[in-house]
């Protein structure tokens, strides 16, 4: 029987995320810079909380930059430093 990987292990940032495959956030990244500290309490307002459901589900043409991110029944634009913040887990319990 092969042991179970921690969530932690298996842990990816948004931005890494390949197109159309649902995730699960499990947190935002905690800033280190005070400019970054108004992004971080901005994604989690809009909803990037631990346990939904998310998928990349366009990427911008040059740069691949922003991203269309769909979080519930919205679609956001993030940039690429902006999902980097989001740490998630491939597949998702509930989506729709």
């Amino acid at each position: 029987m092969t042991p179970a990987i921690p969530a932690a292990a298996a842990a990816i940032s948004l931005d890494q995320l390949p197109d159309d495959e649902w995730a699960t956030v499990l947190d935002v990244r905690r800033a280190e810079e005070p400019d970054e500290r108004d992004l971080v309490l901005r994604l989690t307002e809009i909803g990037f909380v631990p346990g939904e459901a998310v998928r990349i589900v366009a990427r911008g043409l040059p740069g691949r930059e922003p991203i269309a991110v769909r979080l519930g029944h919205t679609t956001f634009a993030l940039r690429r430093h902006e999902a980097s913040f989001i740490r998630v887990t491939l597949g998702a319990a509930r989506h729709g």
